[in-house]
């Protein structure tokens, strides 16, 4: 299984390093580096890299690559999971996952891992039986450890570990009793020069934070659940109740987690949250570009398109551009070519524009191609695929719980074609 585990950071500087079966020489990422260089942008680099005696198996969050040494072959995905599962559980350890955070608490990190992977099999991956095993640090357990010379670990094997519900510790109790649901979906579209959807899918997930006491058995009913397909869940869910009924039924783990995330792939269901009018220009033989934008509210229901961000790498002869923002402001690297207009909330009545000329360099020839326009946003309260939570009941406990449900819209890779 996993031999080894190896944390590089963006300068390339492995700062830890953790091996269960045998030591493997850091040497083996080399490959690695290769395969960095070669790549355009830093979440290019191949997940999965063959070596003549090892594979190396990576995943890039918070700008640090967890690089997995394999020497038989296994399945990717199980391992690509295991590292997310592990930058999730230092998140939740830590607050953040940095490296300044992993390096503050070093030993925290290796306890963990040790108990995650045994003799490189994932062994406890949960974060509730992670927490009775190994505490989390606070600044008074530090300062303990540090003058005892005591450590996190935990006296007793966690409740959970044998039990059918290992996701869950017994005992749990709350004075206020809450449950929410944050239904968060990402739209990757492409739109050509027409202003036609070329391709369109939202990713989307189900995030939940749950603090019930006692041991309470939930079901969450959607309004369209056929809108939802290639559905992946947390092993909470009872997948014989989905397939009947299309009804959510479990007991949450603890806490936060993720409930199920999903993808919505047929364009007729991705509505698209913005248009875009766009005229870039550039005449042959002259040395001045025309540039001129204006984004607009589409199919957003009446929601407010929030945090717009709008980059552009222009064309390498472009020297610099004097544009006008009738909202927001825009910046542009004259190094980089990047031309980047920080909208905010477009207002429907009045539409934000950017409009100027662009200079460029004398005797240099039209380029060859238009700029792309990526877009950022946000919508809240909307579900852009149109999904809707139809109702969620409680069973075996007695108190009535808080319930709440969010939703949110976010771009992707959204791009707009001139």
């Amino acid at each position: 299984m996993i031999h080894s585990l190896f944390l590089i950071n963006a300068s390339g500087d492995i700062f830890l390093e953790k091996h269960w079966k045998s030591v493997v020489s850091r040497s083996v990422c080399d490959y690695f580096f290769e395969a960095q260089e070669r790549a355009s942008e830093p979440e290019n680099v191949p997940p999965v890299i063959p070596t003549p005696h090892h594979y190396l198996i990576s995943v890039l969050r918070h700008r640090i690559y967890f690089v997995a040494v394999i020497q038989s072959e296994v399945p990717p995905l199980f391992v690509i999971e295991f590292l997310h599962r592990v930058v999730d559980t230092f998140q939740d350890y830590f607050g953040v996952c940095t490296e300044a955070a992993i390096k503050d608490n070093v030993v925290v990190v290796y306890e963990l891992l040790e108990e995650m992977l045994d003799n490189g099999f994932p062994l406890a991956t949960e974060s509730n039986i992670l927490k009775e095993l190994i505490k989390p640090p606070t600044i008074l357990r530090t300062m303990v450890n540090t003058i005892t010379g005591s450590t996190n670990v935990g006296e007793q094997l966690p409740t959970g570990q044998l039990s059918v519900v290992p996701w869950r510790r017994t005992g749990v109790k709350y004075t206020n009793n809450e449950a929410y649901f944050d239904v968060v979906e990402e739209i990757d579209a492409i739109i050509d020069k027409s202003g036609s959807t070329i391709t369109a899918e939202i990713q989307g997930v189900i995030d939940a934070c749950v603090k019930l006491t006692g041991m309470p058995d939930l079901t969450l009913s959607f309004m369209n659940p056929r809108l939802l397909d290639d559905v992946s869940f947390h092993p909470c869910v009872r997948f014989k109740r989905w397939e009947a009924e299309r009804i959510l039924s479990f007991i949450p783990p603890d806490g936060n987690f993720r409930l199920l995330s999903y993808h919505v792939s047929s364009q007729n269901l991705v509505a698209i949250p913005v248009y875009v009018k766009h005229n870039i220009t550039f005449r042959e033989g002259s040395s001045q570009g025309r540039f001129d934008l204006t984004l607009g509210p589409k199919q957003t229901m009446g929601k407010a398109v929030e945090a717009v961000l709008v980059s552009s790498q222009l064309p390498r002869g472009v020297l610099n551009a004097n544009l006008n923002a009738s909202q927001g402001t825009y910046t542009f690297d004259p190094v980089t070519k990047m031309l980047t207009w920080d909208v905010g909330k477009i207002n429907p009545q009045k539409l934000p524009s950017l409009k100027g000329s662009m200079n460029l360099q004398a005797g240099a020839s039209k380029p060859d191609e238009n700029p792309t326009i990526n877009i950022q946003l946000k919508i809240q309260q909307m579900a852009i695929s149109g999904l809707k939570v139809n109702r969620l009941d409680m069973y075996g406990e007695k108190y009535k719980p808080f319930k709440g449900i969010k939703y949110m819209t976010k771009a992707g890779k959204f791009q707009v074609r001139t």
